[in-house]
């Protein structure tokens, strides 16, 4: 167990531990981050809302992208191109060529650690088709995906939590972090947190502290996201003067099951099956003549979308569209896509054995996120520096940046970031603290200030607004003004409305001021992150006066043709990252990396499929 310490700046009386390594977030990220960690005898904490293979990676279905090659020939640089075309040419080409290249190596890892693939005749890893992966350059759909049935993110999550058992990683199941601590040199020094069941205030110091929150999806009143969603590593960063990067960029999913938000995996459609309208149609062919069903999420919801408003949708409200999976089979089904078969009776009363099931785009994942580098460390612009390190600050997985989506993930590329990027940090922290092997740094003498402000706070409170009713209207407000489509109007009173929503934060009451596992408490210190996720978001995407990937605006929409502005990207004004400042709301930019590490740079062109 950790060692009880002293410092020598902090003289307060909170309990403090310290650790060479507090990691943040129980997830897949955090997970393959602290294993690298904990097998290499550093003394690594990880803390979790909940108990780890109940993280939001165990939701994951389709598959890990990985040009293994078991069913079609496929190869990193197919990979590469298609990463950089989803992004939009947004994704810095760095980093997506790093991630491309050691996709096959963290796949067969998984594989020796046990991870139970689903298995070819030769006993070869199975792959399946995905959206916007393809062979040679674009030509025809490849067979990249490895999955595990559509449980893939579970399988992952638990074999990594067993090795992670194995390597005796110290967990701290229930614990919330509300904020990072920050020395004069601006270093990162450790966190505070709470303990869940005692409702007790913890300072954690650290050598290094690394982020592996995921997402903020909780930002949108209909997500694919778990309730634990809430972005508490964008806020931590947020109040510690971090920016945060291309915000705006937030993935519509295109199939989640109508009324209920549910993911309906992408595996879906590698296997085969087909979006259709009111009569029938399989109306991707009009829109993506080459990749049809399986091109890019943000062009296949868009396409949704507009059947929907052009009057074409199902149901006695024409407010979706249909999934057909019946032609398939009961068996294919049941063998490759049983949580979905399951999904359909539970959310949708379907059997999707006989009949389709209704599905509408549904918000999914956060392209943008802390600007990290290829090693994960933590990077902000400092004079013409833009990759200036924040010293003992890692972020992976969604919380993160580094860019390799850019303004569009493709497919399975999430749950490869996670193992890619979650190893570099680690094996980074790891030569880092060997080759120049350090102590804690003091901390600084207001260590635990802010955290003891925002619980003092809410202890404090006698009037004002429940937190679920403020949490309510910041979702009601994106998902009105930060849609699939959306207009410059439409932005710019959404902006109006999230600030005007921010002051309300600050009033929160808590009625309920016990300690011991009180939720109440824990929803209140969250709607605290989910503000500063929702307003960099707002004014990221207001400021944003192109077309680009998730980021759609009908404003600028033009042409495919259009020798200027083809599909109204504006690649001479707005080829460069957003970088939100929390502190006066305000914004500043920097420049996309188009330079890969060995290879020649792809060139913009048109995204057509």
């Amino acid at each position: 167990m950790a060692s009880i310490a002293t410092s020598a700046g902090y003289s307060g009386s909170l309990p403090r531990r310290r650790f060479d390594v507090v990691i943040v977030g129980a997830g897949g990220s955090g997970m393959r981050a602290s294993l690298q960690l904990a097998r290499a005898g550093l003394n690594v904490a990880v803390l979790t809302k909940v108990f780890p293979t109940r993280s939001h990676t165990v939701a994951a279905q389709g598959g890990i992208g990985a040009s293994l090659g078991n069913m079609s020939e496929d190869n990193w640089h197919y990979h590469f191109y298609d990463t950089i075309k989803g992004s939009d040419w947004l994704g810095d080409q760095d980093a997506i060529e790093f991630m491309c290249r050691e996709a096959t190596k963290v796949v067969y890892e998984l594989e020796h650690f046990g991870m139970p693939f689903d298995r070819n005749p030769d006993g070869s890893i199975y792959q399946r088709p995905f959206g916007g992966h393809t062979a040679n350059y674009g030509e025809k759909p490849v067979q990249r995906a490895c999955a595990a049935a559509d449980r893939t993110g579970h399988a992952m999550l638990h074999t990594l939590y067993q090795q992670n058992v194995k390597s005796r990683t110290n967990f701290f199941v229930e614990w919330m972090a509300l904020d990072l601590i920050r020395d004069a040199e601006g270093d990162v020094v450790g966190v505070t947190a709470l303990e869940m069941e005692t409702g007790e205030l913890h300072i954690l110091e650290a050598k290094t502290v690394l982020l592996a929150t995921g997402g903020a999806g909780r930002i949108f009143a209909a997500s694919t996201n778990a309730f634990i969603n809430t972005g508490d590593g964008l806020g931590m960063a947020a109040r510690a003067g971090i920016p945060l990067q291309d915000m705006e960029f937030w993935q519509f999913h295109p199939t989640g099951v109508a009324g209920a938000g549910v993911l309906l995996t992408e595996g879906c459609r590698g296997e085969g099956a087909i979006l259709r309208n009111e009569k029938g149609e399989r109306f991707m062919e009009r829109y993506a003549p080459t990749l049809k069903d399986l091109a890019p999420r943000d062009f296949v919801s868009r396409c949704m979308d507009q059947e929907i408003k052009e009057g074409r949708g199902c149901g006695p409200n024409k407010d979706y569209v249909v999934l057909d999976m019946t032609h398939l089979g009961g068996d294919t089904i049941l063998k490759r896509l049983p949580s979905v078969f399951e999904i359909g009776h539970n959310f949708a009363n379907v059997d999707i054995t006989k009949e389709p099931i209704p599905v509408v785009p549904t918000i999914h994942y956060q392209m943008g996120g802390i600007p990290t580098g290829i090693s994960g460390q933590v990077v902000v612009p400092k004079g013409d520096d833009h990759k200036s390190v924040v010293g003992g600050l890692y972020a992976v997985g969604e919380c993160s940046c580094v860019s390799v989506h850019g303004a569009n993930r493709l497919g399975t590329n999430s749950l490869l970031d996670l193992l890619v990027f979650g190893k570099s940090a680690g094996n980074h922290i790891i030569e880092s603290l060997k080759s120049s092997p350090k102590s804690h740094k003091d901390l600084p003498k207001d260590a635990a200030d802010r955290s003891l402000a925002r619980l003092a706070r809410l202890d404090g409170s006698s009037s004002g607004e429940y937190a679920q009713d403020v949490a309510n209207d910041i979702r009601t407000a994106m998902q009105q003004h930060a849609s699939v489509f959306r207009t410059q109007k439409v932005m710019d009173e959404g902006t109006v409305k999230i600030n005007a929503i921010r002051e309300r934060v600050s009033r929160i009451i808590l009625k309920d001021k016990s300690k011991v596992f009180n939720t109440a408490r824990i929803e209140a210190l969250e709607v605290e992150n989910l503000m500063e996720a929702a307003q960099a978001t707002m004014t990221s995407a207001a400021a944003r006066k192109e077309c680009r990937g998730a980021h759609t605006v009908k404003d600028y929409e033009r042409g495919a043709d259009d020798a200027e502005f083809p599909l109204g990207r504006n690649d001479k004004e707005w080829m460069k990252h957003t970088l939100w400042y929390s502190e006066g709301n305000r914004l500043d930019y920097k420049p996309v990396n188009l330079q890969p590490l060995s290879v020649d740079s792809v060139p913009p062109k048109v995204r057509t499929f």
